[in-house]
């Protein structure tokens, strides 16, 4: 009887020396694969971080837009005197710099962060060589019976790409934005294609916080800042509006706001009415 127990007893000993062996190897197993896992995102984010250098090599980096944005004071362009969110693409639509005017990113409107990016990528995929298009010269084709109503619907904004990250990093050189295609489609001011001095498109460029009159004034101050407003014709060309500013906003639709959508030249835009009118007159013209 006694031999018997004993036996039990070594066995149930056993049973849990390889219990707790197995329960050891199964944290090891699981330490490791979160290590091969965390040693993979650093890689990735790194390739990427790589990537996003070379692609945005043809476009102002994160220092020099926020550089841009700030030389230019906030209440000398009409609307509300807030300050503002800046982004750049590059030709293909790539998030490459992310950044604001101000000393916080709550020194704006969180909002427009993403609009910003969204007014790039709108004016950097609606211009050519030969044609450059800002957001502002949407906006009355995009209103309802306009020749290209329906087309702020068409390509909506990736949402992932866009509020992805920590927002400690929104409008830093790190901005989860970039090297990410962020989309959207704007159809009011704030958006303009970059041309170098070669005149060869680029990317494009969005600036966001205000009224989107004002919005227009200031980016086009940024873009000008820049070095990078060598635009070769636009629909101000083509109507013989403002030859000197190929893509500014055009004032043609009074009353808008009462529902008149009539614009003379079919690339018009409302008046927002905080004096942003005539700063426009004033812009800097284009090289």
């Amino acid at each position: 009887m006694l031999g018997n127990y004993l036996n039990i007893k070594i066995s149930m000993f056993n049973l849990l020396l390889q219990y707790q062996e197995e329960r050891k190897m199964k944290k090891y197993s699981i330490a490791l694969a979160i290590t091969i896992a965390l040693s993979s995102t650093s890689a990735f984010a790194d390739k990427d971080h790589k990537h996003s250098r070379n692609m945005c090599k043809d476009v102002p980096s994160h220092a020099e837009l926020k550089d841009a944005l700030d030389a230019i004071p906030t209440d000398a362009q009409g609307g509300f005197n807030l300050e503002m969110w800046g982004t750049i693409v590059n030709r293909d639509g790539f998030v490459c710099a992310v950044a604001f005017s101000g000393e916080d990113r709550g020194d704006q409107w969180p909002g427009s962060r993403v609009i910003s990016a969204a007014k790039a990528y709108t004016a950097n995929a609606y211009s050519l060589p030969d044609l450059a298009l800002s957001t502002a010269n949407l906006y009355a084709s995009g209103q309802p019976g306009g020749s290209l109503w329906g087309l702020q619907f068409s390509n909506p904004v990736d949402t992932k790409a866009a509020y992805r990250g920590n927002p400690k990093h929104y409008g830093m050189k790190n901005d989860p934005m970039v090297g990410k295609k962020v989309g959207g489609q704007i159809v009011f001011g704030g958006g303009f294609a970059l041309y170098n001095e070669e005149g060869k498109i680029v990317g494009g460029i969005g600036v966001s916080g205000d009224t989107s009159c004002k919005d227009h004034n200031f980016g086009w101050k940024v873009r000008n800042n820049l070095e990078l407003d060598y635009v070769p014709f636009g629909v101000n060309t083509a109507f013989n509006i403002d030859s000197d500013r190929p893509d500014t906003i055009i004032y043609d639709m009074d009353g808008a706001s009462q529902g008149n959508i009539v614009s003379g030249s079919a690339f018009g835009h409302t008046n927002c009415g905080l004096g942003e009118d005539g700063v426009a007159a004033n812009l800097p013209i284009t090289r």
